[in-house]
């Protein structure tokens, strides 16, 4: 039973392959938990944890990090698929030892074909990264690079004993004799139990987690009566209405957009855009510019008007470079935008369009929404922000169903409407959100939660006293509005975390 250096190639790549899909399944299963997690993000499993700028947590929030994602929160990883091919290809390399059959062209033949699945499934997931998601992530070329070391190890073996068995004759070398077809498929049986077993104990032992579909607020009132929202996306007949809070400089949002664009549900919703920058040029909620720029972007996109879905996507590509010009240079923004979108040079900046963002931003204070972006809200209830990224295509798909059913309805749907010029109304045992920084896959995702430092922030309106703190906000630019007084609040509300939530960045 002496060992030769090919099948000990496959040995070891499968023993690498285990460990790398191995750490990458259990970072994917402790976000079950709807909690934050680091993710492991380094070519020694376990070291780099990193929660949300690496390239690990990209491709872990990403859409194409698991299947069956609308019947299992997060998806079953694809991970876990890995780990239990990798362990098939232990097994039967270890079989081929011990049964002597190293040298047996069928056998060694079949191992060949067996280790085809994870290089072909590494090479599509490479493409993935590198196109689709634009950055690597490190326990992934780990697999990758075991995916590789496997099949050139077992073609190497293959090779090595179909050329001893033309040398020697018919027979298999070293007096062994030939492996049956029935072997083979009785092989091929037990590769797919070590693959299928694990997937359907995952997918029965996932929590459910629809139980949590209406537990994260709702809108005080839907009614948009400033003409501040803006439609987005081409809604199928019988659409659920949504309202996406979003910054166009968000990190998190672009991850958000892409995962609902993969999710493939998007036409099923009637999306309406409330912009909502978190940059204290324009929002007095805020007392720094989080996201540089995201004022004058936010102008543009009202500018735009049916066009504004355009100046998203630009915005989406430019976030970085519109970010780092703004913070250097206040006036950045809207030197790019207005170089990309010419025909609205007029209008950003403008009283006017500066008015409608005011208005934007008293409708986020109306409605009591916390400073956090993105945030979704079908048919006034609102998705958690851990349902943003892992869990979105899952919670989608129950909350659509709850819509269809007509079960899914504000808890103060018939109570009257908070007016948008009144004082803002606390919101009672709201679970505040978690401090988190933008990233995104990623992408990203979401997804999970990302983010920030945390910065105070006060919910008064323009014009009235502010609460008291060591750093007050700035107060809004003097825009002309229609003269009416306003009561001042009875109470200020507490601070809250601004930051950007949502998926892999």
């Amino acid at each position: 039973m002496r060992l030769n250096g090919w099948l000990a190639a496959v040995l070891f790549g499968a023993v690498v392959g285990l460990v790398f899909a191995g750490v990458s399944t259990f970072d994917f299963v402790r976000h079950l938990d709807r909690d934050v997690h680091g993710v492991s993000c380094s070519f020694i499993p376990g070291l780099g944890r990193d929660a949300t700028s690496s390239g690990c947590a990209t491709a872990m929030m990403s859409a194409y990090s698991s299947v069956m994602r609308t019947t299992v929160w997060g998806g079953v990883p694809i991970a876990l698929g890995a780990a239990s091919v990798f362990a098939f290809l232990l097994f039967f390399a270890f079989e081929l030892l011990l049964a002597r059959r190293q040298h047996d062209p069928r056998a060694t033949g079949f191992l060949a074909l067996a280790t085809a699945l994870p290089a072909l499934a590494s090479a599509v997931m490479l493409y993935i990264s590198l196109a689709r998601l634009g950055t690597t992530c490190k326990l992934c070329v780990g697999i990758y690079a075991a995916s590789a070391l496997c099949v050139v190890g077992a073609l190497g073996a293959w090779r090595r004993a179909a050329r001893a068995t033309r040398a020697e004759g018919a027979a298999p070398a070293q007096g062994a004799s030939p492996v049956s077809f029935a072997y083979l498929a009785g092989a091929f049986a037990i590769g797919v139990v070590f693959v299928a077993t694990p997937a359907a104990v995952y997918a029965a032992k996932a929590p459910d987690h629809a139980r949590f579909l209406g537990s994260c607020d709702a809108l005080v009132a839907t009614e948009d009566p400033h003409g501040v929202m803006l439609p987005i996306g081409r809604a199928a007949p019988g659409a659920a209405p949504a309202i996406e809070v979003l910054d166009p400089l968000c990190p998190a949002c672009k991850a958000f957009e892409q995962r609902l664009a993969g999710s493939g549900m998007a036409d099923r919703l009637d999306r309406r855009l409330l912009m909502f920058p978190l940059d204290s040029t324009c929002n007095w909620m805020v007392n720094e510019p989080i996201h540089p720029g995201a004022c004058t972007v936010s102008e543009a996109v009202l500018c735009a008007g049916d066009r504004a879905g355009e100046v998203i996507e630009w915005a989406f590509e430019r976030q970085e470079d519109i970010r780092a010009a703004s913070a250097k240079n206040p006036a950045a923004a809207a030197t790019m935008v207005k170089a990309r979108f010419p025909a609205l040079a007029a209008c950003i900046g403008s009283p006017k369009v500066q008015a409608r963002l005011n208005q934007s931003l008293r409708w986020v204070v109306a409605n009591g929404i916390t400073v956090l972006t993105p945030q979704v809200f079908i048919n006034g209830v609102r998705l958690c922000n851990e349902d943003l990224d892992l869990g979105l295509d899952y919670m989608l798909r129950a909350a659509l169903a709850k819509y269809r059913s007509g079960a899914l309805v504000p808890p103060n749907a018939g109570k009257p409407a908070a007016s948008q010029e009144g004082p803002v109304a606390e919101k009672q045992g709201a679970k505040p959100a978690l401090p988190t920084t933008t990233k995104e896959p990623s992408a990203a995702p979401t997804a999970k939660p990302t983010a920030s430092a945390v910065v105070p922030v006060t919910a008064a309106l323009p014009g009235e006293p502010a609460p008291s703190s060591e750093a007050q906000p700035k107060e809004p630019p003097k825009q002309k509005e229609p003269t009416e007084k306003e009561p001042p609040p009875k109470e200020a509300p507490p601070p809250a975390a601004a930051s950007s939530a949502g998926g892999a960045q």
